[in-house]
């Protein structure tokens, strides 16, 4: 079969067809409304810190590196501790990578080949940059045969890249729409193949970032992994026919770019379900709080019981600038009023809010078919021990 040849953007035609545009209304559709929904959340950091953390649990699971809910919790407890999985901690460096990409992103409003280094770098944690040795090839996991060469020499892997980092950062060069040039971006990146390491996460990355330079979204909480994750052959095939049939590929151009956008459609309504599910949780939460704590109340309080699904002490003593004495009170306060489960681990005390964790476990069929069930005070207790 002959080798796939890298092709210089913008492509040779035009994909915004009829099929594919009426998809790219349906899309934004979802996504404008994904963006009304979020601003019902008033600290930005509780989405971001909840709905990265999803997404970094799904986009590592496609690279096979899998954890659970309660391991990703409980790392961010104490990420440096010898008890937390090698897993555990890619997935919070996946998180991290998000998080330093979106401050990027805010700062210069481009997506560049140092910004996506920046990315991997994080993600990987060593600085080797593009891969500069030959021998780069990817194999299928169910026989081991090659499936595809990306490019093998640094020139190709630089002119390329080069030519990509055009593409996301000139409008002028493209008029497509942003989530067609999304699609476009996501397989000419994970077809060049840069990285020794970390490309797949790298490029799911990319995508979330191009939508917030584009203003399509002000945060990143779309995870669009989820989709990958269940339709993963799909994923894996679309990818691969463009490569499969060279230039004349425009019929597999349109059904990835179809697939691509159908996800971000179907992502779009499940995290409107999930932000409205978080919202209203923080609002039961609310009305028991303040009436309960009185002159005491500070929405901090409430803010920290979100950001930190599993808290302690130290946490609260940090986001509310108090006391420990008057932390414990208020974490004692709240497990006497049912709102959080207190676990003993070792010396110290932890406080799940069990209702906010069981909200990832259980809504959507991802959760279902990982077999993941609502848990309770005393699974959370086993767990840790």
């Amino acid at each position: 079969m002959e080798q796939y040849k890298i092709p210089h953007l913008p492509l040779g035609y035009d994909l915004e067809t009829k099929e594919v545009l009426k998809q790219v209304n349906r899309s934004n559709k979802k996504l404008a409304e994904l963006k009304g929904v979020a601003k019902t959340i008033p600290n930005e950091r509780i989405l971001i810190s909840c709905l990265t953390l999803q997404e970094a649990k799904d986009s590592s699971a496609i690279e096979n590196i899998v954890t659970t809910q309660d391991d990703l919790y409980q790392a961010g407890l104490d990420n440096q501790s010898i008890l937390v999985s090698a897993a555990a901690k890619e997935v919070l460096r996946y998180r991290e990578a998000i998080s330093h990409g979106f401050n990027l992103i805010k700062e210069n409003n481009l997506l560049t080949i140092n910004t996506i280094k920046d990315i991997q770098r994080v993600l990987v944690k060593n600085n080797e940059g593009f891969r500069t040795v030959p021998g780069t090839s990817l194999k299928s996991s169910v026989d081991g045969r090659i499936v595809y060469t990306p490019p093998q020499d640094i020139d190709t892997i630089n002119r390329t890249m080069n030519n990509l980092e055009q593409f996301v950062n000139d409008e002028k060069l493209c008029d497509y729409d942003p989530l067609v040039k999304m699609a476009i971006i996501h397989h000419q990146f994970e077809s060049i193949h840069p990285f020794g390491d970390g490309n797949g996460r790298t490029g799911r990355i990319m995508n979330i970032l191009y939508l917030i330079q584009t203003d399509v979204l002000d945060m990143p909480i779309l995870y669009l992994s989820r989709f990958i994750t269940h339709h993963k052959a799909d994923y894996y095939r679309l990818l691969q026919a463009i490569r499969d049939k060279q230039n004349d590929n425009f019929k597999e151009w349109e059904e990835w770019i179809l697939f691509i956008l159908k996800g971000i459609e179907e992502t779009a309504i499940f995290t409107i379900d999930m932000v409205k599910g978080i919202s209203n949780l923080m609002i039961s939460f609310k009305t028991i709080i303040r009436p309960a704590f009185g002159k005491k109340y500070k929405h901090d309080l409430l803010n920290n019981l979100f950001f930190h699904p599993y808290t302690k002490i130290e946490f609260l003593m940090n986001d509310l600038s108090v006391s420990r004495p008057t932390a414990s009170k208020y974490l004692e306060d709240l497990t006497n009023m049912g709102l959080l489960e207190k676990v003993k681990m070792g010396k110290e005390n932890y406080f799940i809010n069990t209702e906010l964790v069981n909200l990832f476990m259980t809504r959507g069929e991802y959760g279902q078919q990982t077999g993941e069930t609502i848990i309770t005070h005393k699974e959370i207790g086993n767990s840790l021990l």
